[in-house]
């Protein structure tokens, strides 16, 4: 009976501490219910475009959206917002707290009302702010610490000419971290220039710390047109004491700066420019030349059959994106292969003003000696600061090309005596040298003798004068054939060697030896194409000279590739043999 009664005295204590429990809760909810909304600023008075944190803090646990700052629009920019929550307990007694930071910029100077902000039916009390103007005299005396500039080149301009805008960040304390917003105009093409620079300066006595951009802007398309102001948004160190005065703790807070806006004024193309398709507005356009060969700057436009001959233009401008150039053509001029390289771009900022230019650089290829008359080149612009339509011009000129020696570098030609017929190897090739014995004058006596044997055993002997007949021939045609193989088999380990200036300097006495039965001096690579009149040769050959003398010469592509040259040799060498053979079989024949 004792044991049951205790039991039950437990199970009674155990129930009145579980309501204990709930009434303190239910009470607690009470206790802590919304009861005030506060709001407080950290400055006041304020400059115009500088940024303002606007405290709210209601004493219980709020939902980060219950407060509305709609109210606010009407006066200020509203800027970043953060919300944070607190819960402290001390003497067993609990306390919480919501805390609402928002960053302001006020719209305009004066005195400005921050209006009350309510939170569950609960509001907070209206604060007076003064915000003072750029150069007010109340605020001579107190500089900002943080302060953003920005400056056009120029605040009217043409349609397509480039502006360029220069926004500046100044702050005297430290920055944690930031952003600044980057210009906008509509319909205009804005780009940034370079990286940010970053400068010290020293404004009424005050060291600041300056970030600089700069952006290049081309409107497209004409009208008034207001620049956006830019906008900082960042958070400062800032150091608060606590609990001790030696005990120091940085902490953060949030800033946000703007800019002012800026006017442009952007004027339509003249009616009167030549052609509206290429407008091309500029401060200053000028082109220039430069002539190379073999690696020298040449004077006097005097140049070699066979040498590469480099021609340069470079066309500058100011106030133009590089983007805007105008493509730079050469037109073409009977007697010379031009072969355009990519064009160069470059660009640089120069006390506020954008200067681009392209360089665009020309390999020309004469195929023959003589004179020749480069056309003119001009190109149409318009001058911003005289508002005139001006040429810049390239003058035709004259170029002479003297004939040379044919261009066989390292390359000394097979010499064969009329002894030994013995060719010489070349310097530069490794080739098999062939051993010729001069048999021409038994080859004279066996085939007088044959001829002989033939006219008085004609009927008898036929069959046997035909066979000897036709081992007459190969003999006859050794010594041109090894002559021939010399440069033949040179031309063939060039081209599978891949070495374009060997081959180029074989083709030509390969091609006189192949070609000697036509009486004719084969002197450029144009009379070769002529002479062999074969598309694949051709294309193999101008493949060749542009890999030599074009863009691969000049900037270092892959190296050349003989095969297609190779292929185009052996099918030709083949093909102008078996024509001999065939010639020389029937002239032979009774």
């Amino acid at each position: 009976m004792v044991k049951m009664n205790s039991r039950w005295q437990v199970t009674s204590i155990q129930t009145t501490l579980w309501c204990c429990l709930l009434f303190t809760l239910l009470l607690a909810k009470n206790v802590y219910a919304l009861s005030t909304v506060k709001a407080s600023i950290d400055k006041n008075p304020a400059m115009i475009n500088e940024s303002i944190v606007l405290t709210i803090i209601a004493d219980d646990d709020i939902h980060r959206n219950a407060l509305d700052t709609s109210a606010l629009l009407d006066d200020f920019i509203v800027g970043r917002t953060s919300v944070s929550s607190q819960t402290n307990m001390v003497n067993f007694k609990t306390s919480r707290t919501t805390q609402w930071q928002i960053i302001l910029i006020a719209r305009r100077a004066g005195e400005l009302i921050i209006p009350a902000l309510k939170i569950e039916n609960i509001a907070s009390k209206p604060i007076a702010l003064n915000v003072l103007a750029q150069g007010d005299k109340t605020q001579e005396n107190r500089q900002q610490d943080i302060f953003v500039t920005s400056k056009l080149s120029s605040t009217e301009v043409y349609v397509q000419q480039l502006v360029t805008l220069t926004l500046k960040l100044h702050f005297s304390v430290e920055l944690k971290s930031g952003s600044l917003t980057e210009p906008s105009l509509p319909g205009a093409n804005i780009e940034k220039v370079g990286q940010d620079k970053q400068t010290d300066t020293i404004i009424n006595g005050k060291r600041y710390r300056v970030v600089e951009q700069t952006y290049a802007i081309t409107p497209q398309q004409s009208g008034e047109f207001t620049l956006a102001a830019p906008v900082f948004s960042g958070d400062i160190m800032t150091a608060s004491k606590r609990r001790s005065s030696f005990l120091s703790f940085a902490q953060t807070k949030p800033v946000s700066v703007r800019g002012d806006e800026i006017s442009l004024t952007v004027k339509a193309s003249p009616s009167s420019y030549p052609n509206q398709d290429d407008w091309l507005p500029s401060e200053l356009l000028s082109l220039h030349q430069e002539w190379q060969t073999n690696g020298n700057s040449l004077k006097d436009n005097i140049f070699n059959v066979g040498e590469p001959i480099t021609r340069t233009i470079t066309l500058t401008a100011a106030g133009l994106a590089k983007a805007q150039l105008p493509e730079i053509v050469m037109p073409n001029t009977q007697g010379l292969k031009i072969y355009p390289d990519q064009a160069q771009l470059h660009t640089n900022l120069t006390k506020e003003r954008l200067v681009s230019q392209k360089v665009q650089n020309f390999a020309l290829v004469p195929s023959y000696a003589g004179e020749f008359t480069l056309p003119e080149m001009s190109i149409t612009w318009f001058n911003t600061i005289t508002n005139k339509t001006q040429f810049a011009t390239l003058p035709a000129q004259k170029i002479i090309v003297e004939a040379g020696e044919v261009p066989i570098t390292n390359q000394a030609t097979p010499v064969i005596t009329s002894q030994t017929k013995q060719a010489q190897p070349t310097s530069s090739t490794i080739t098999p040298t062939v051993k010729v014995i001069q048999k021409e004058s038994l080859l004279t006596w066996i085939f007088l003798s044959l001829w002989l044997l033939t006219t008085l055993f004609w009927l008898i002997h036929i069959r046997y004068l035909k066979r000897n007949n036709n081992e007459i021939p190969r003999q006859l045609n050794n010594n041109n054939h090894q002559t021939n193989a010399n440069h033949y088999l040179a031309l063939l380990a060039a081209c599978k060697k891949n070495n374009a200036s060997q081959a180029l300097n074989l083709i030509l006495p390969w091609l006189n030896q192949l070609l000697s039965n036509k009486n004719i001096e084969i002197s450029t690579i144009a009379q070769a194409e002529s002479q062999v009149n074969d598309q694949n040769f051709a294309t193999a050959l101008n493949d060749l000279q542009q890999h030599l003398y074009g863009k691969s010469a000049l900037v270092g592509a892959p190296s050349w590739q003989g095969d297609t040259l190779l292929a185009s040799i052996q099918k030709l060498n083949k093909q102008k043999q078996a024509i001999k053979t065939t010639n020389e079989k029937h002239s032979l024949n009774p």
